[in-house]
C-alpha cells in the first residue's frame, strides 16, 4: 500500500510543471521561542448574553466541526478562558448606591459578587453569589471540552470602592478611581472569587489579573464598559496586598500584570515597577492594540530578563475580513514571542467578534472571515507544541513555524498580502524532513471569502526538502509536514 501511494505520489510531481517561486521562506530550527500554551477567549459581555449555548461552547472550546448558521464551522480549539470579575451591583447600602456611565451598555455591565461593603464574610449577605450565572456557565463549558488554562481578571474594582462609585472611571481620566482605603478591599475581593471557585465551582484559576489596560487616560466616568486608571505606585501596593491575601488562602495561584493597552505602555510600566512588585508578578499580560507598531521584542527582552512568562492576553479589531489580526498576530510570533494569545470578545457587531452578534439583543449572525483566518492558526499550532522561528530572516513576518515532537509534526501558518504568487517553503535546516513525494496536508483562506477552510492535497515534498504552494492575494494557508526531527 505504502508502495503504491509513493509511485502515485511520485506521478502526480511528474505531470506538475515546475513552479519558479516568487517568494522562498527557509524554516529555522535553531531558534525555539518556548513550548505553546494555548489559545483563548475572555468571556466577559459575549458569555454574559451567551453563557448557556452548547453550540458556541463546541464552536470556541472543541476541535470539532459543528453545524452554526447553515454553515460547518470547524471548532477553534481554544483551551484558555478569561474570567471578567465583575464590579456592577444595583444594591443601595447606607444611602449610596452605583452610578452608571449613561453610555455603558447593560451588556457591558458585568455583576460582581461582592454587593456592599458591610461585612468581608465570602458567607454573609453582602455577598451573592448567584449573580453571573451565564459567564459562570461558560466556563464551566470550557471546563468540560478540555480548557485547561482559567485567569481571574478584573476590568474595574467594585463600583463601592471607586471615588465616585462609577466603574466606568473617573471623572477625570488620568486619575486613579480607586480610593485608597480600598486597596486592600480591591485584594480581597479577587483572592475570595479566586478561593470561592476553586472550592465551590471546581475551578483553579492558573492567575489573577488585578489591572486591566491602567496606565491609559480614558477610562471615564461617560465611558461604554468597566475600566479604573492605576497609577504604577498604586499597581505597587494592590499587587502587595493581593500576595498577601491570596497566600491568606492557601491559594496557588500567580499574579499576572499589567494587561496594558500597547507594547510600549507595558515596557513603561515594568520598568516603572518596584522590584518586590516584579517578584510577585510571575507572567506579564499585555494587549494587541498597538497594531503593527510598538516595541514588541523590548518587552519580549523584559520578560527573558526577568524570567516571566509572556501573554498577549487582548487583542481585537474591527476588521470582520481578518487581515489585521493575522498581520498583527505573525509580527507577535516574530517579535513578541508570547506563549498564548486571547482574542476578546469572541461574540460581537461591527467586525469586532469572530461570530457577529449583539450581545445585548442576544441576535447572531454568521461567523466572519477572521473566524476561519484565526482558525489557520489555532487549530493547527497546539498546546506542547514549540515555536519556531518563521524565517532566518524575519523581516517579511509573515510566517510562523511549531514543532510537535511527540508526532514529528512541523506546522507552518504563512500569509500572502501582495500580488498572487508561489511560495517555497525549505527545510533543509532540519535533521530530517520527509522524503521526496510525501504529502503536504494544507488549509486556505482567502479573505475575500472565496475560500473560508478549504483542506487541499496538492502539495507534496520535492528535492532538497522543499515543497511549493500557490497562495492567492491577501490570503492564510497552513501546512502540515510528517516525518520531521530537529
Amino acid at each position: 500500500m505504502h508502495l503504491t501511494r509513493l509511485s502515485t505520489a511520485i506521478a502526480v510531481l511528474a505531470s506538475i510543471p515546475t513552479a519558479v517561486a516568487d517568494t522562498q521562506t527557509t524554516i529555522d530550527p535553531s531558534q525555539k521561542y518556548g513550548t505553546w500554551e494555548g489559545w483563548g477567549v475572555s468571556l466577559a459581555w459575549w458569555a454574559k448574553a451567551f453563557g448557556d449555548r452548547d453550540d458556541l461552547a463546541d464552536i470556541f472550546f472543541t476541535t470539532k466541526t459543528r453545524q452554526f448558521q447553515e454553515r460547518q464551522l470547524p471548532g477553534l480549539g481554544f483551551t484558555i478562558a478569561r474570567y471578567n470579575a465583575g464590579a456592577t451591583s444595583s444594591r443601595t447600602y447606607n444611602g449610596e448606591s452605583i452610578s452608571l456611565s449613561p453610555n455603558i451598555k447593560p451588556s457591558r455591565q458585568m455583576e460582581g459578587f461582592w454587593l456592599d461593603w458591610a461585612s468581608s464574610d465570602p458567607a454573609s449577605s453582602s455577598w451573592d453569589w448567584s449573580v453571573d450565572a451565564k459567564q459562570r456557565l461558560m466556563l464551566q463549558k470550557a471546563k468540560t471540552r478540555g480548557a485547561d488554562i482559567f485567569e481571574l481578571f478584573s476590568n474595574s474594582p467594585m463600583w463601592w470602592m471607586c471615588s465616585n462609585h462609577n466603574p466606568s472611571g473617573n471623572d477625570k481620566a488620568s486619575r486613579d478611581n480607586l480610593q485608597s482605603w480600598n486597596y486592600g478591599q480591591h485584594a480581597v475581593y479577587l483572592a475570595t472569587i479566586e478561593e470561592h471557585a476553586r472550592r465551590n465551582w471546581g475551578i483553579e484559576f492558573q492567575s489573577v489579573e488585578p489591572f486591566n489596560e491602567p496606565s491609559t487616560a480614558y477610562w471615564n466616568s461617560k465611558g461604554t464598559q468597566e475600566g479604573s486608571h492605576f497609577d504604577i505606585r498604586t499597581m505597587d501596593s494592590v499587587v502587595a496586598l493581593l500576595k498577601t491575601e491570596m497566600s491568606k488562602r492557601g491559594s496557588r495561584a500567580w499574579i499576572a500584570a499589567s494587561d496594558e493597552n500597547t507594547y510600549d505602555d507595558a515596557v513603561r510600566t515594568w520598568k516603572g515597577m518596584q522590584q518586590a512588585t516584579k517578584d510577585a508578578v510571575q507572567r506579564i499580560n499585555v494587549h494587541g492594540y498597538q497594531g503593527p507598531r510598538g516595541a514588541r521584542d523590548k518587552l519580549f527582552d523584559l520578560a527573558q530578563d526577568s524570567g516571566k512568562r509572556l501573554w498577549n492576553s487582548e487583542y481585537g479589531d474591527g476588521d470582520a475580513t481578518g487581515k489585521r489580526m493575522a498581520q498583527n498576530l505573525l509580527l507577535d510570533f516574530t517579535y513578541l514571542h508570547p506563549t498564548a494569545w486571547v482574542y476578546w470578545q469572541a461574540i460581537d457587531g461591527g467586525g469586532w467578534g469572530l461570530i457577529g452578534g449583539d450581545n445585548d439583543g442576544k441576535t447572531l449572525a454568521g461567523a466572519n472571515t477572521k473566524y476561519f483566518v484565526l482558525a489557520q492558526f489555532a487549530r493547527h499550532i497546539r498546546p506542547g507544541m514549540t515555536i519556531l522561528r518563521g524565517s532566518k530572516t524575519d523581516t517579511s513576518a509573515d510566517t510562523v513555524a511549531a514543532y510537535d515532537a511527540a508526532r514529528k509534526v512541523l506546522i507552518i501558518v504563512a500569509a500572502n498580502w501582495g500580488k498572487a504568487q508561489y511560495r517555497t517553503f525549505d527545510l533543509s535546516a532540519f535533521a530530517s524532513a520527509g522524503k521526496q513525494g510525501d504529502l503536504v496536508r494544507r488549509w486556505r483562506t482567502v479573505l475575500d471569502g472565496s475560500k473560508l477552510y478549504e483542506e487541499r492535497a496538492d502539495s507534496f515534498l520535492q528535492t532538497g526538502s522543499r515543497f511549493w504552494s500557490w497562495f492567492e492575494e491577501d490570503s492564510v494557508q497552513t501546512f502540515e509536514v510528517r516525518g520531521v526531527s530537529l
